[in-house]
């Protein structure tokens, strides 16, 4: 019995145990897109960041979505490198991923349209304008990523993709 692999990996979910480092996770579709949002919401808050954004309203309500969604991203990243949503069992993390990743969408798409509508082309800080406009690409971009990670998000919270054997194994133990 101590050979089974869901036997190490459920004594080493226990409460007590250290948390320990899931490689694996990278590896899933869930754990590569948010990988993606990290870096593609660091490219989005860091080319605005860059600009003389607090001369319009418009591109602070852009640093305000790309920078909490990219803290909550790296948040969850750890959280779930780290195996700690095992260790805090009593939080559905599917459902509380799910719906962060439906409103990180909604609202990057507020994020995206104020982007490309601020930008003008006649800026007189011609690197401005090259910065917004890549701004308004990878905002679309990190629009899509949270988008597909939405859908992801939905079919672990529903168990789909996988039988009742792999999700009994990662129940809390």
């Amino acid at each position: 019995m101590a050979g089974l692999p869901g036997a190490a990996r459920a004594r080493s979910a226990s409460p007590g145990s250290p948390a320990a480092l899931d490689g694996s996770f990278l590896l899933s579709p869930l754990g590569g897109l948010m990988c993606a949002q990290a870096v593609l919401g660091l490219l989005v808050w860091s080319l605005i960041a860059a600009t003389t954004y607090h001369l319009h309203a418009a591109y602070g309500w852009v640093m305000f979505v790309s920078l909490f969604f990219w803290i909550l991203t790296l948040l969850f990243l750890v959280i779930y490198l780290l195996q700690l949503h095992q260790k805090f069992y009593m939080v559905p993390w599917p459902l509380v991923l799910m719906i962060c990743n439906a409103v990180a969408t909604v609202l990057y798409i507020t994020a995206f349209v104020t982007c490309a509508a601020a930008v003008q082309p006649t800026s007189w800080r011609q690197w401005d304008y090259n910065r917004r406009a890549a701004a308004s690409f990878f905002a679309c971009v990190t629009m899509i990523t949270y988008g597909v990670s939405t859908f992801f998000s939905f079919r672990a919270w529903k168990g789909l993709g996988s039988n009742a054997a792999t999700s009994q194994v990662s129940d809390h133990a």
